[in-house]
């Protein structure tokens, strides 16, 4: 893992959650884009080396919706950056870990992602992400 990319939050409404992000970390929102896929709308904020990712659900069956009914907002996952999405896959699965895709998937910010299941990670969701080469 070369460093953590980013934390993302899971917030009902962007356009409530942008504008309080942009006085908190005194920067503004550097991009927002959906991923249909996931059925998420998504914000960015650069923070240090890393950034915050700010999720709203675009449908009810998007893991974000079923996050924010069962736990509200507040943080839903930790991504860390890697070098090679595929080789670290298969070395966190032969070491136990569950993987939630078992090929990388396109996500936001031009990143092929992968996340590992919480019951395997003490209960936090972890999102491995690769540059799109």
């Amino acid at each position: 893992m070369l460093k953590i990319e980013h934390l993302g939050i899971a917030v009902k409404q962007l356009n409530n959650s942008i504008p309080l992000f942009e006085q908190l970390l005194n920067t503004p929102c550097y991009k927002t884009e959906e991923v249909a896929s996931e059925g998420v709308s998504t914000a960015f904020f650069q923070t240090g080396g890393a950034k915050i990712e700010l999720l709203e659900a675009t449908n009810e069956a998007s893991p974000i919706a079923k996050f924010i009914a069962k736990k509200g907002e507040g943080i839903h996952h930790i991504a860390f950056e890697v070098e090679n999405i595929e080789a670290e896959m298969k070395r966190l699965q032969a070491l136990g870990f569950e993987l939630l895709n078992e090929i990388p998937k396109n996500g936001a910010d031009n990143k092929l992602v992968c996340f590992l299941h919480p019951k395997t990670t003490n209960g936090v969701l972890v999102e491995l992400c690769q540059e799109k080469r």
